[in-house]
């Protein structure tokens, strides 16, 4: 599978599943356009992209925020060359973990929905300004079985990914016309800064530390996930669509 020149741009490539997949896509040929607001991860991440021979660049860039979005990704397509191919909004938070409905923080709340849910429709909507003149484009969605196929640690989460499922096969239907696909994929219980922090969170709240040490032992490499998602970057996967379940 190659993607050699696909031109893509990626959220949340700093650490877990971003980092992970803009390693893998510009290890495979494509020219990798991140965002993030952890900088020194993010660095991180351009540095190892740089020692496996890969093109990219890194743009401090606050998924909420619209003005940032915009011109960030005006600024990336044109690092890019004119355009952009994929999107991989990947960029997400999970905070609130076992607090109950009755006490959940009405400004933790926000905070989730606005970086899973708004984030994502803030990129796709400013990079769509480029793939819709174009006729062409891959979009993919970071979902998740939590708010989609099941329960959730957390309120605030799995409603955002809830949201973030929905907000896909909207997109799917009304973007197929302009030659773009849209796919979203819900992951599982994968090794990444978020995970280990949930899973921690809800042992301090049961004491339980055997399903604790079975969670964690538990917890799959986020490579898996990569490979995912750069399939469905590439042209093998035109015919793939709707939502994809990982581990």
């Amino acid at each position: 599978m190659s993607l050699d020149g696909k031109r893509i741009i990626l959220t949340g490539g700093a650490t877990g599943i971003g980092r992970a997949t803009a390693i893998r896509v510009a290890s495979d040929g494509a020219n990798v356009a991140f965002f993030d607001v952890n900088d020194a991860d993010a660095e991180s991440t351009l540095a190892t992209i740089t020692d496996v021979g890969g093109e990219a660049r890194y743009w401090h860039v606050d998924v909420v925020d619209e003005a940032a979005v915009q011109s960030g990704v005006d600024e990336a397509v044109e690092w890019l060359g004119g355009g952009v191919d994929v999107l991989l909004s990947i960029a997400g938070v999970l905070q609130g973990a076992q607090i109950s409905i009755d006490e959940f923080p009405t400004d933790m709340w926000d905070f989730v929905l606005d970086i899973n849910l708004k984030g994502t429709f803030l990129v796709v909507k400013h990079v769509t300004r480029h793939m819709i003149p174009a006729g062409a484009g891959t979009i993919i969605i970071t979902s998740s079985g939590a708010g989609v196929l099941g329960g959730s640690s957390s309120y605030a989460y799995g409603s955002s990914k809830g949201g973030t499922h929905g907000l896909a096969m909207v997109l799917d239907r009304q973007l197929s016309d302009h030659g773009i696909r849209v796919n979203d994929v819900l992951p599982g219980s994968l090794d990444t800064p978020l995970k280990r922090a949930q899973v921690a969170a809800v042992r301090d709240a049961s004491g339980d530390e055997e399903s604790y040490e079975r969670m964690m032992a538990n917890l799959a490499s986020p490579d898996g996930v990569a490979s995912v998602m750069a399939f469905l970057a590439s042209d093998e996967a035109d015919y793939v669509r709707g939502s994809i379940r990982t581990i």
